[in-house]
């Protein structure tokens, strides 16, 4: 399940035009990338959750080819309460969360794996990157349990990582789940108080969470480099989708030109992001282009 239903806040104001699942991250919506990753796990069923501009979210899983169980939610309910509101389409089955912010590789197959024999098996397992010892969001014991986690202890912590918003929740967690609340804080806390455990899985993946307007500029510059290096093309190449057009007198480098985008003016478009249908006016440089013509 991917979580796409928040208002997106941290990446304001570009989610006042679009939710954030959509904004485009290289040559398709970011919501579309996150799909495509689970979709190569063959799971049973997929299911997306949408609170805010769900009208955008459903119509582009539409005219993306895409099958999954879109469920509207009329209110916000939070991680878990999203996740327990899909329990219908989802089925008796483990699910694996995905928060609807990350671009990048996503440890579905590793989540899935059975654990080391030492470590008992959880209901929860946290997909956690490796962060110096005592800090990061999360704190590891040595059988590969969480120990600390939101400031509070629960033993001897061996090895610390950051939670990146991936999980594997078993089907009895998942049935348990409250209508409404947060998936760490509403069921991983609770879990661990009464000294049940819950598993940190660390996890070596490349990836991004797009918290910030700074971040997804980044991110997207960072998809264009990885694609101009595998495609062996000059790294100052810049992309451009269908029907983007470039006026004569303006150079481009390191940009993406989503498709039917337009630069006019004269002199360089330099690490510029246009969105789709977007128009851009040239000298600039460091800049993201919205649809709606905010710089």
């Amino acid at each position: 399940m991917v979580l796409a239903a928040g208002f997106g806040t941290r990446l304001s104001p570009l989610t006042d035009e679009l939710p954030k699942p959509l904004v485009p991250v290289g040559d398709a919506p970011l919501l579309v990338r996150i799909l495509r990753v689970l979709l190569e796990e063959n799971p049973s069923s997929v299911a997306v959750n949408v609170h805010y501009h769900a009208a955008k979210i459903i119509n582009e899983l539409a005219g993306s080819l895409i099958f999954v169980h879109v469920v509207e939610e009329h209110e916000i309910r939070g991680t878990a309460g999203g996740l327990a509101g899909a329990r219908g389409v989802l089925g008796p089955h483990p699910v694996v969360v995905v928060h609807g912010d990350i671009v990048g590789e996503l440890p579905v197959a590793l989540l899935l794996e059975a654990p080391h024999p030492d470590t008992p098996r959880a209901g929860l397992v946290l997909a956690v990157t490796a962060a110096p010892l005592g800090r990061g969001t999360v704190g590891i014991g040595a059988r590969g349990e969480v120990v600390r986690l939101r400031g509070e202890t629960f033993g001897t912590e061996v090895t610390s990582g950051d939670y990146m918003g991936v999980a594997l929740l078993e089907a009895d967690v998942v049935a348990a789940l409250p209508d409404r609340g947060c998936l760490i804080g509403d069921v991983a806390l609770p879990t661990l108080r009464r000294g049940d455990s819950v598993e940190a899985r660390l996890v070596d993946v490349t990836f991004e969470d797009i918290g910030s307007p700074l971040a997804y500029w980044s991110a997207n510059l960072a998809w264009l480099d990885a694609r101009n290096a595998e495609s062996g093309l000059d790294p100052r190449a810049s992309f451009l989708d269908e029907g983007a057009l470039v006026g004569p007198a303006v150079r481009t480098q390191r940009s993406i030109l989503g498709r039917g985008a337009r630069v006019e003016g004269e002199g360089s478009l330099e690490n510029c992001v246009i969105w789709p249908g977007a128009v851009a006016h040239a000298p600039l440089a460091n800049a993201i282009v919205t649809t709606a013509g905010r710089v």
